[in-house]
């Protein structure tokens, strides 16, 4: 017979969440963290390391779709680890390629199969948090992304030497704690802690919708448009930074590499910050919860706009200040998307999170192939950073001018 849980068990599962966010993240982020060293192994141009970042992004997409599906279809349970262990191998085989199609491949393999850590997380955090206590879950969910990043630099310290071709056993590292997850995972959970929540009264039972009735509904378009420009902003300066940091203002790959980690740790302190000043505003102010995510993502855009600073910062602390701040705002935004979607339909959650998964890679995955050719044709990073770091305010418009204005019926609700 099962022992029942106690009541602090839901935050524990937190954490284990949080770790797989955290391994995500170690995964993506390997890449970007040696970028210069196998862009210069490998011969390759801008444009192409481009390519690899939009090869990701649009396997993501794919993945976000099929595993949004997938999420709401089979148990968590199974699920989850099977998918964070598929991209755990396809980030360990990166480790192995020697040109630009085998790193494309494994790419393209590593992209799709993460996207399904995300429906599978805010399936399991929405069944365990309360309404008032979900962006903070949440929070601590999306915090793992800045844990995995400031961890990968500090790993990648230790394992690079003077061979130019080190870099391949931080892959092979990275990717091993992955699999060392997948065992944590069966060993820490019972298949029955992630049961669904009991069936409601047949009278209030209601069919899921086509998915496509998804894409009728205003608040869809507006949390489409709002992670399209959180996506901006984070992941271009995620998947750029080292470069512009020693190709465009001359810093060495050590300081580059230690100063990857404090800008993640910026990212991580704004996340949480995010869900905390979310239940501040909510039980000492008595804002709705909705209104406080709105708050928290209007305060996170204007640290983002920062970044037009950044074209008159030369190498130097100024410019490091400014680089910290627009990552606090980047990854603060996250936390309050994630809950915009729980509240269109709790019943949903895998197919909505896959769709606008789906929409958002597609969609933002080409810029980094146009970034790359700015890069090669003006020999500067400052112009897409700015753009990149404004993006966001695509986001605050649309809330202000779908979501209240909403004049269709919500979603279903029941837990179906």
């Amino acid at each position: 017979m099962n022992v029942p849980r106690p009541p602090s068990w839901k935050w524990w599962i937190t954490g284990v969440l949080l770790l797989a966010t955290t391994i995500n993240y170690m995964d993506r982020v390997t890449l970007g963290s040696a970028s210069v060293r196998i862009t210069a192994e490998l011969g390759l141009s801008g444009v192409q390391y481009g390519h690899l970042e939009l090869a990701f992004g649009w396997a993501f997409a794919a993945g976000s779709v099929v595993f949004g599906f997938l999420a709401d279809k089979f148990p968590v349970y199974w699920l989850y680890p099977a998918i964070l262990g598929a991209w755990s191998v396809a980030g360990m085989m990166t480790g192995f390629t020697h040109d630009f199609a085998g790193l494309l491949i494994c790419r393209t393999l590593l992209g799709f199969f993460e996207a399904g850590h995300w429906p599978c997380a805010l399936k399991t955090s929405l069944a365990l948090l309360t309404e008032k206590d979900r962006t903070m879950g949440n929070s601590i969910l999306q915090s793992g992304a800045s844990i995995g990043a400031i961890i990968t630099p500090q790993v990648m310290r230790l394992l690079l030497t003077d061979d130019p071709s080190s870099w391949r056993s931080t892959f092979v590292v990275v990717g091993t704690v992955g699999l060392l997850w997948v065992a944590a995972w069966f060993l820490l959970l019972r298949r029955s802690d992630l049961a669904p929540a009991p069936p409601v009264a047949p009278a209030a039972v209601v069919a899921p919708p086509a998915w496509w009735s998804f894409l009728r509904h205003r608040r869809f378009w507006a949390a489409a448009l709002l992670i399209m420009g959180a996506q901006t902003v984070w992941h271009i300066y995620r998947a750029w930074l080292m470069k512009f940091l020693q190709t465009g203002r001359g810093y060495g790959e050590e300081f580059a590499l230690n100063f990857n980690s404090l800008y993640f740790i910026a990212t991580d302190v704004g996340c949480l910050l995010a869900g905390g000043l979310t239940l501040w505003l909510t039980k000492r102010r008595g804002v709705t919860p909705h209104d406080a995510r709105r708050t928290v993502y209007l305060g996170a855009c204007l640290l983002t706009s920062l970044s037009v600073l950044i074209p008159w910062l030369e190498k130097g602390w100024p410019l490091l200040a400014v680089l910290l701040l627009v990552g606090a705002g980047a990854l603060a935004m996250f936390p309050c998307y994630y809950s915009f979607v729980q509240e269109i339909s709790a019943a949903h959650v895998g197919r909505l999170t896959g769709l606008l998964g789906l929409w958002v890679w597609s969609i933002t995955s080409p810029l980094h192939s146009v970034f790359g050719l700015i890069v090669d044709r003006t020999h500067s990073y400052d112009a897409g950073l700015v753009l990149a770091g404004l993006a966001p305010w695509i986001g605050v418009i649309a809330m202000k001018l779908l979501w209240q204005r909403d004049a269709t019926p919500a979603l279903p609700v029941s837990r179906a």
